[in-house]
């Protein structure tokens, strides 16, 4: 932003709204949790304050630091926390922002102008849960220093030392009594410190890891701002622009940026950010910018005679393979809660319509060969909607008519879901060995004939007239997720519920293929289709990957198996110059159905990896590379990983 928005901030803009209360003793009150996504929310906190530096002009790099002591330093050259006396409490303001609730410069005292930090309590509360924080504040040619133990100060702020630089930091350890892990995991961390670089143009942020045996450094600077982070999203697409449509609007002290760029594939995604915040649950200023892409592509349309009249598209039909930021920046952002995960201010729906309505006419208008051909897209989309309708009714005839269990499936004499686990298996072959194998009360086995079809490239009509795909849903019993169609919803009706987890069938799905290329290829194939369709049964626990072994080693009459080649490489160590016999497992196949039930499905001896969602975006971003375009991607990363499948985490 510019000189002339940068606001006096001293310690008269620091406001107390209330004090500290009870943080330690209900802290998801505060962070929403205690396990590792509120861990993480510590660094946000305090990230979120620097970045306000940055919305106010005053900022240009940001470090965030995991030490060897578990401890985390944030550092910005900001203009630093005020650090004058405030009358009416009697001590630093510092002191104030790390003790109070409520309490900094964003409640109308004129310290920012646009704060993400809407409530000011991040500091206090990053305070009250930490072991220890320590503050340094670098302003006024002076270094300031301050600690704390368990959010209570042991010593007013003083000076330390002299500095002719500016800003902040703050470094701190998350009370080990509080959360369920303090073990940061960088991988996590580092989604969100990359989101806030592309969302804040020219901003380096940089991000370490000191700790030992996993020290590395990532920085991030993107002068393309949300362009360069659609582009990204879209690397392993064929784009259908040829460039990304981009508007930044300004009107009064609220800014509207958008970008947008279509692609050849099916989904859409959509990220909406205001002053930095993901509003992961949308919003208004979502709600203008869908409202004005479907008039626009109708009036277009219709204008241009490529629609009929009494034709119109939807919603869905017109944001299928759309890829687009969202990015709005405002005065008194009103979100719902501390975790501010839904925009609520009325008026930004209405600037966002208006803006991007006009931005984006005026765009498919100066280019009638792009316009058209998104409106053919659209209506194709339409089509296959309608194609998805009739299957999806095909399937639910069949079940009213008794067909719901699929041929080849071998069920369990169990009913009882709870106990009752399913494995997928590759080919007939294994399927036989793994049907003797089994233990029939509770172990049912529903053999696949190779590669399933790729959901990411397929419409849902034909993900639907898969025989495979259609055998699992018919097994697993608790149906398939699909969106709601949002003309519905406008008119106050919804379709019928799609997934229903209490109907599940199994309570453990078990993904049972060869630990070879071919095997790694078919669960990514599986992978794939239970996030985009029974995406629940991902996020709450029920999908696994069996790890049969690789080599079985018979040393007179010992026989072992070993599942990685650093085990075996260890037992070779270990017997030094020993005979012995080794067999190398190209397939499930090569077992008999005793050692598959030995090694790979009894509960007592198996090893089974849970499949997990932990960050949607990270994982929406590895089956796009894996399941996309480019097929250069797919099998590097297949043939890199196809022995690492116990450390895949989806």
């Amino acid at each position: 932003m510019s000189d002339n928005n940068v606001r006096e901030y001293g310690q008269d803009q620091i406001q107390v709204l209330e004090g500290l209360e009870a943080v330690r003793k209900r802290p998801g009150m505060y962070i929403g949790t205690t396990d590792l996504r509120g861990l993480h929310h510590l660094i946000q906190e305090i990230v979120d304050n620097s970045i306000d530096e940055a919305l106010a002009g005053c900022c240009s790099h940001i470090e965030i630091t995991l030490n060897a002591d578990g401890s985390c330093t944030v550092q910005d050259n900001g203009r630093g926390i005020p650090t004058g006396i405030l009358k009416k409490e009697g001590v630093s303001a510092v002191e104030v922002v790390l003790t109070k609730l409520h309490a900094g410069g964003k409640f109308g005292g004129g310290g920012y102008k646009i704060s993400g930090g809407l409530h000011g309590v991040g500091l206090a509360v990053v305070n009250a849960l930490s072991e220890y924080l320590t503050v340094e504040v670098r302003q006024n040619g002076k270094l300031y220093r301050q600690e704390y133990k368990v959010g209570r100060p042991q010593a007013p702020l003083s000076v330390v030392g002299e500095s002719d630089e500016t800003g902040t930091t703050m470094n701190f350890k998350p009370d080990a009594t509080i959360f369920e892990s303090i073990d940061w995991v960088f991988d996590d961390i580092k989604v969100r410190i990359r989101e806030l670089a592309f969302l804040n143009k020219g901003l380096k942020l940089t991000i370490e890891d000191k700790r030992e045996g996993r020290e590395r450094i990532e920085t991030y600077c993107y002068d393309g701002g949300i362009i360069d982070f659609v582009e990204q999203l879209n690397k392993n697409k064929v784009a259908m622009l040829p460039s990304v449509f981009y508007i930044n609007e300004t009107s009064g002290d609220n800014v509207v940026e958008i970008a947008l760029q279509y692609n050849d594939g099916y989904d859409e995604k959509i990220y909406a950010f205001a002053n930095n915040i993901n509003t992961q649950e949308g919003g208004v200023h979502v709600d203008g910018f869908k409202a004005a892409l479907t008039k626009v592509f109708n009036d277009y349309g219709l204008n241009n005679k490529i629609l009929k009249e009494n034709e119109k598209l939807s919603g869905d039909d017109v944001r299928e393979g759309l890829t687009a930021v969202i990015s709005v920046k405002l005065v008194d952002p009103q979100f719902e809660g501390q975790t501010k995960t839904k925009l609520g201010n009325r008026e930004m729906r209405t600037l966002v319509h208006k803006v991007f309505s006009d931005a984006l006419s005026e765009y498919l208008e100066k280019r009638p060969a792009v316009g058209k051909e998104l409106i053919f897209k659209s209506v194709n989309a339409q089509r296959a909607r309608e194609a998805a309708r009739k299957a999806r009714e095909a399937m639910r005839k069949g079940a009213m008519e008794g067909s719901t269990l699929p041929g080849k499936l071998t069920d369990c004499i169990d009913k009882n879901p709870l106990n009752c686990e399913i494995y997928l298996v590759e080919g007939d072959s294994a399927g036989g060995t793994a049907k003797s194998g089994r233990d029939r009360q509770f172990q049912a086995v529903l053999p696949l004939r190779g590669k399933i079809l790729n959901v990411e490239k397929a419409r849902e009509h034909r993900i639907l007239d898969n025989e495979e795909i259609k055998s699992m849903i018919q097994a697993f019993g608790c149906g398939f997720e699909r969106k709601v169609r949002e003309d519905q919803e406008e008119k106050g009706g919804k379709e019928e519920k799609g997934f229903d987890l209490e109907k599940r069938r199994y309570d453990r799905i078990i993904c049972m293929t060869d630990a070879d290329v071919d095997g790694s290829h078919i669960r990514t194939l599986l992978l794939t289709f239970f996030y985009r369709f029974m995406k629940p049964l991902v996020e709450n626990g029920h999908v696994y990957v069996a790890l049969p072994p690789l080599y079985k080693v018979t040393r007179g009459k010992e026989i072992k198996y070993f599942y990685s080649d650093e085990e075996l490489k260890a037992y070779q160590e270990e017997i030094g110059t020993a005979r012995y016999e080794l067999q190398r497992y190209k397939g499930l196949g090569e077992m008999n159905a005793e050692q598959l039930w030995d090694t790979t499905m009894d509960p007592e001896k198996r090893t089974l990896v849970r499949v997990t969602v932990e960050d949607a975006e990270a994982a929406d971003e590895i089956f796009i590379t894996l399941m996309g375009d480019q097929p250069e991607l797919r099998r590097a990363f297949i043939e890199e990983n196809a022995k690492l499948v116990e450390d895949l985490d989806i």
